[in-house]
């Protein structure tokens, strides 16, 4: 099944969910494959842009009516839901995973214990390139307010809200493809 079709599954056209939908997806899939050129990144283009297209996919689940998502889950866990539903669709795994690890800069273990986070337990760190790109793109656009590429002085500092670690995760991630 294509990304396209998988999105309009759950994305029904002309609702303003999925045009928030799209516009985020699209400029988080347009940044992470300039940074794969850019950076003459081993990746293929089009696996770049199904995950980046798919990364955000389990949000319509999730209550956060601000963006028009009208579901019962916390934001939160919107990648575990996503990478849940990929897989229940038989996507490949890279893309599931993309999926499940892109929040925030990754959640570990720890922080979903210590914060008491809404999470199944488990690691939720970016391994594999792919997964860093995605996640890294997807910190520059938000999908809410005027929805433009954000200065990476306020991705720092919305990163910063998470802690020290969190901050720690992007940085790294930042050394690698800025």
């Amino acid at each position: 099944m294509h990304y396209q079709e998988i999105i309009s599954e759950y994305y029904p056209s002309g609702s303003p969910l999925r045009d928030i939908y799209m516009r985020h997806c699209r400029s988080v899939a347009d940044l992470a494959l300039d940074i794969a050129r850019s950076h003459n990144l081993s990746l293929d283009p089009d696996v770049i842009e199904e995950a980046a297209m798919l990364h955000d996919i389990g949000i319509f689940r999730t209550d956060a009516p601000s963006i028009h998502c009208h579901g019962t889950e916390p934001y939160l866990a919107h990648g575990v839901i996503g990478a849940s539903l990929l897989r229940q669709l038989g996507v490949d795994e890279t893309v599931a995973r993309v999926a499940e690890r892109h929040t925030g800069a990754g959640i570990t273990r720890e922080d979903i214990e210590t914060q008491n986070l809404p999470l199944p337990p488990g690691d939720y760190l970016p391994e594999t390139l792919l997964e860093k790109l995605i996640c890294y793109a997807d910190k520059f656009y938000s999908k809410s307010g005027d929805m433009r590429r954000k200065p990476l002085d306020r991705v720092r500092a919305s990163i910063a809200r998470f802690g020290s670690a969190s901050l720690a995760r992007f940085d790294t991630l930042h050394e690698i493809f800025s």
